[in-house]
């Protein structure tokens, strides 16, 4: 098992920030009941209209450490 979780985590460090964060989220999902979630039909709404704004190439993403560093400065 140690030898699987090894090449495991090898992988997974191997991918890109972004592969990573959705990786992690979908691992923390899993963790929990999703059916138990209820965000509201307002969430589900906008959730649903950024999904369609990333897909079609109309979002405008910015670098990571940008984002985190603004965070930083925020809430420090």
């Amino acid at each position: 098992m140690k030898a699987v979780m090894g090449k495991i985590r090898r992988e997974v460090l191997s991918l890109s920030a972004s592969e990573r964060a959705s990786l992690a989220h979908e691992l923390i999902i899993s963790l929990d009941d999703p059916s138990g979630y209820n965000l509201g039909d307002e969430y589900e709404a906008e959730i649903k209209r950024r999904v369609k704004s990333i897909k079609q190439g109309k979002a405008v993403g910015r670098p990571s450490s940008l984002v985190f560093s603004e965070m930083t400065r925020r809430y420090k």
